[in-house]
């Protein structure tokens, strides 16, 4: 081989070799970020595990109480009449005056597992009759509460206070067939 042919080949020899270098590089440059971003994933997974974890024992204790106090599936008819009963007879046993009553529409949204049935009164009484009263009704363990409450005073007597309340009473329907 003549002394040019020599130094075309190693010209290409250095070429190749940089080519190669170069492919080789961007491969572990991809395969070094790949490895990079599924660090970074299980890094997130790891955090949201431990946010988990350390929320597990209120969550837990919040399940063992809808457990221990979740009612029977039922229609909402029954709950609803149950409902208005118990508001009536809770406004005349702290003496307070009852002005109105309406049946509220049945809040039955779609792939919820609660319904809720409203009742609304309105009364009319003392002030301290009233928080008795809001007290009576409200009952975490039977899924009742008082949502929405509106004050006014009693044009009449200014010892009295006109009320306007929404009872809801959360319940499980019975599954349609």
């Amino acid at each position: 081989m003549s002394p040019r042919e020599k130094k075309l080949l190693i010209f290409f020899a250095i070429g190749g070799f940089a080519v190669i270098n170069l492919l080789g590089f961007n491969y572990f440059a991809k395969v070094q970020l790949d490895i990079r971003s599924q660090h970074v994933k299980a890094v997130n997974q790891l955090k949201t595990a431990e946010l988990i974890s350390a929320s597990r024992n209120e969550v837990e204790s919040e399940m063992e109480w809808l457990a221990k106090y979740e009612p029977q599936p039922t229609d909402y008819q029954p709950v609803q009449t149950a409902l208005q009963q118990l508001a009536e007879k809770e406004v005349t046993a702290v003496g307070l005056t009852l002005k109105s009553q309406k049946l509220l529409p049945t809040e039955d949204t779609a792939g919820l597992h609660f319904h809720r049935v409203k009742v609304q009164l309105t009364v009319l009484g003392p002030e301290q009759s009233l928080y008795t009263w809001f007290d009576h009704l409200n009952s975490p363990e039977n899924l009742r509460c008082v949502t929405s409450i509106r004050l006014s005073p009693n044009k009449e007597d200014d010892t009295k206070i006109d009320c306007t309340a929404i009872i809801e009473q959360w319940f499980i329907p019975t599954p349609s067939a």
